[in-house]
C-alpha cells in the first residue's frame, strides 16, 4: 500500500507542474485554417512587444493583455494557430472559453449572526472583489456612518463583438446576478431593518467593501480572458483596497487539467498574492449524460485544488440546519481529468433572498423568483412586488456565503493566509448529514436521490461562528491546504484519498485527515457523517482505509455511478470533453431545487 501512495503522490506532483502537456489544445488540431477563433496564447516569458507584433502579423486582434499568466487573449485564424504551434516562444494555446453565471434562512442556518455578535466583526475594512455581472449601487450597500457606497471600485471587462476594449462606463449590473451575490456577501439590511420589518435581509459581512469587476454581459455570459483580466486587476488593487477575497460565482466545463487551464492558473496567481479565492462548484449535479449520476461535473476554476469550491444546500425554509439537505443541482466531484476531491464544503444556495437591481435585466423576475413586501415588512398589503429584493438559487449564492464568512475571519485575524482560511472553514464545517435526500421536480415529477458523501458535500456545511472562533494553526512554513486527490486502485477496486504531504491535512500534518473529514478515522464508523450513514456493506465502505469499496459506493442506489466514473473515459480518458457534461450552466438556477419528497 505504501508503494501505491508514493505513486499517487508522484501523480499529484506531475499534475501541479503540468508535465507532458501539449502546446496546443487538442480541439484545435483539425481547425479550419480560415475560421477565426478566440484564444489565449501563453508565452514562456512575460510577453514583450515583439511577441505582440508576431500576433499582429498573423492578423491577431488582441482583446486582453493577461500578463498575470504571461498571456494574451487574441482572435486568430486556424492557420495562424497552427503556425504558432511551432513557435519556440509559445508555451500553450487554449480556447477562450465562455463562462456563465451560476445561479433569509441561509444566514441563521450557518450561524452568521452569532459570529458577528460574539466577536463584533462585520467584515469592516476587508475588500471583496466580486467578479460577476456588475453590482448595482443598492441602498443596502451604503456605509450608514458616511452615507457613501461601499462599492469602492468599478470596472468593466466585457468586450462586445467587434470591439478591442471594454466600455469604461458600462459597469452597471445588466443581468442582476452580481448584485444578488454581492448582497449575500455584504448587504447591511438598511431597507429591511426596524419596527416596520419582520425580517432583515442582511448579508454575512455587512461591513465589507465591494470591488465591482464586471465580466458577464446582460445574458450572464463572458469569456475566460475577461475573468483573468479582472483577477489581474484585483491583484493590482489588492493593497489599495485591502482586497483579501475574490468571489467567482461563474465557470465553464472542465476541458483540460487545472495545471494548464488559464483560468485556474489565474486563480492560483491570486492565491499566491495572498487573496482567498472562493468559487462556485457549478449547477450540473442533475446531469447524467455521461452515466455518472451527476458526479465529475465540477466546473472550472472550481476544479483547482488551491481555491475554495462551494456546493449548494437547501435550507428548506427553516432557520436551523438540522433539516437542510444538498440541492440536487449542485455539481459533484471528483473533478474531471485530475480527480481532485471537490467541493471543499457546502453552504446555503437554494432560494436565497438578496438584492434586486430594478434597473437591470428582468430575466430572473419570473413568478417563482419574486419576493413580495410582506415577506420582510409588517404590512397589510399582500402580493405587492418588492423593488428591493428577489430570490435566486445556485452554487453562485453558496459561494457568496463563504466569501462573506472569509471577510469576517480576516477582520478578526488579518494575518490569516488563504491556506489557513480554507483549512479552518473545512475543519469547522458541520459534519452531520443524513445518508441521502430525495427531491422531486414539481414540473416533470422526476425524482432525484442525492447521497451526502465526500464528493457531494465535501468537508461539511459552512459554520460561520465556528470558523470565526477557530484559532487552529500549524507549525512551520510551507503548509498548504490543497484539496486532495481521489485515486482508484484497480487491483482492489477501492478509491483512496491521497494528500499532498506538505498540506495541512497530510499524513504527518498537525491536524491529519481525521480532523478535516472525520473524527476517529478517514471514514470510520463514528466519523464524518455519523453512524446513520453506514450502509449494509459497512466493511467494504469503510474498510482497508478506502473511501469506499466496490460493493458499496455512495449508498445502495448509486453503484452504477461508480462504474461509470472509474471504469470508462468519463473520468479518466483523454477523450473526455465538454459534451460529456454538456448542460446549460444556469438551467436549474432560475427557480431553485425541486420540492422535497414528503413522508405522509
Amino acid at each position: 500500500m505504501s508503494t501505491f501512495f508514493r505513486l499517487a503522490g508522484l501523480f499529484l506532483a506531475a499534475s501541479l507542474t503540468g508535465a507532458g502537456q501539449p502546446t496546443i489544445a487538442t480541439n484545435f488540431q483539425a481547425l479550419d485554417p480560415d475560421v477565426t477563433v478566440d484564444v489565449i496564447v501563453r508565452f514562456k516569458q512575460n510577453p514583450q512587444e515583439r511577441h505582440r507584433e508576431k500576433l499582429r502579423r498573423n492578423n491577431g486582434r488582441e482583446r486582453h493583455r493577461l500578463d498575470l499568466i504571461r498571456a494574451s487573449a487574441v482572435t486568430l485564424t486556424g492557420k495562424a494557430i497552427k503556425e504558432l504551434e511551432s513557435d519556440p516562444d509559445v508555451a500553450q494555446i487554449s480556447p477562450d472559453h465562455e463562462v456563465s453565471a451560476f445561479l433569509d434562512y441561509g444566514a441563521p442556518a450557518v450561524s452568521a449572526a452569532t459570529a458577528r455578535q460574539q466577536y463584533g466583526v462585520t467584515g469592516k475594512g476587508i475588500g471583496v472583489a466580486v467578479i460577476d455581472s456588475g453590482v448595482y449601487p443598492h441602498k443596502d450597500l451604503l456605509n450608514p456612518a458616511t452615507g457613501k457606497t461601499r462599492i469602492v471600485y468599478n470596472e468593466n471587462f466585457v468586450v462586445a463583438a467587434g470591439k478591442t476594449v471594454a466600455d469604461p462606463k458600462a459597469y452597471k449590473d445588466d443581468f442582476g446576478h452580481g448584485s444578488h451575490v454581492a448582497g449575500i456577501i455584504a448587504a447591511n439590511g438598511t431597507n429591511s431593518t426596524g419596527p416596520k420589518f419582520k425580517s432583515s435581509v442582511t448579508g454575512i459581512a455587512p461591513g465589507a467593501n465591494i470591488i465591482n469587476l464586471k465580466v458577464l454581459d446582460l445574458n450572464g455570459k463572458g469569456t475566460v480572458s475577461g475573468v483573468i483580466a479582472a483577477i489581474q486587476r484585483a491583484i493590482q488593487l489588492k493593497n489599495q483596497y485591502n482586497i483579501r477575497v475574490i468571489n467567482l460565482s461563474l465557470g465553464h466545463p472542465v476541458m483540460e487539467s487545472f495545471a494548464t487551464d488559464p483560468l485556474c492558473q489565474a486563480a492560483e496567481a491570486a492565491y499566491r498574492a495572498g487573496i482567498t479565492v472562493v468559487t462556485a462548484a457549478g449547477n450540473l449535479g442533475r446531469d447524467n449524460s455521461a452515466g455518472t449520476q451527476g458526479y465529475a461535473t465540477i466546473t472550472s476554476p472550481g476544479n483547482d485544488p488551491f481555491v475554495i469550491t462551494v456546493g449548494s444546500m437547501k435550507t428548506n425554509s427553516t432557520r436551523t440546519p438540522g433539516d437542510d439537505a444538498i440541492a440536487s443541482y449542485s455539481s459533484k466531484g471528483p473533478t474531471l481529468l485530475d480527480h481532485v476531491v471537490k467541493p471543499d464544503l457546502v453552504a446555503p444556495g437554494n432560494r436565497i433572498v438578496s438584492l434586486l437591481d430594478v434597473d437591470g435585466n428582468k430575466t430572473y423576475l419570473r413568478p417563482s423568483n419574486v419576493v413580495t413586501t410582506d415577506y420582510y415588512a409588517v404590512t397589510t398589503k399582500t402580493g405587492e412586488f418588492s423593488k428591493l429584493y428577489y430570490t435566486v438559487s445556485g452554487t453562485s449564492m453558496a459561494s457568496g456565503f463563504v466569501s462573506g464568512a472569509v471577510a469576517l475571519m480576516l477582520e478578526k485575524d488579518p494575518t490569516l493566509t488563504p491556506d489557513l482560511v480554507k483549512a479552518r472553514l473545512m475543519k469547522t464545517a458541520t459534519k452531520s448529514f443524513p445518508a441521502s435526500s430525495t427531491s422531486i421536480d414539481p414540473v416533470t415529477r422526476e425524482v432525484f436521490v442525492s447521497q451526502h458523501d465526500l464528493f457531494t458535500v465535501g468537508a461539511g456545511y459552512l459554520n460561520v461562528a465556528a470558523a470565526v472562533a477557530s484559532t487552529d494553526t500549524f507549525p512551520g512554513a510551507g503548509k498548504t491546504a490543497l484539496s486532495p486527490l481521489a485515486v482508484y486502485d484497480d487491483a482492489s477496486g477501492d478509491v483512496f484519498l491521497v494528500q499532498d504531504y506538505s498540506a495541512l491535512w497530510g499524513t504527518n500534518a498537525l491536524w491529519g485527515t481525521s480532523a478535516v473529514w472525520g473524527t476517529n478515522a478517514l471514514w470510520g464508523t463514528s466519523a464524518v457523517w455519523g453512524t446513520s450513514v453506514l450502509m449494509e456493506a459497512q466493511s467494504a465502505l469503510w474498510g482497508s482505509n478506502a473511501l469506499w469499496g466496490t460493493s458499496a459506493v455512495w449508498g445502495n442506489n448509486a453503484t452504477q455511478g461508480f462504474s461509470a466514473l472509474w471504469g470508462s473515459n468519463a473520468l479518466w480518458g483523454s477523450g473526455a470533453n465538454s459534451s460529456s457534461i454538456s448542460s446549460e450552466a444556469t438551467h436549474i438556477a432560475q427557480d431553485g431545487d425541486s420540492e422535497p419528497v414528503r413522508q405522509n
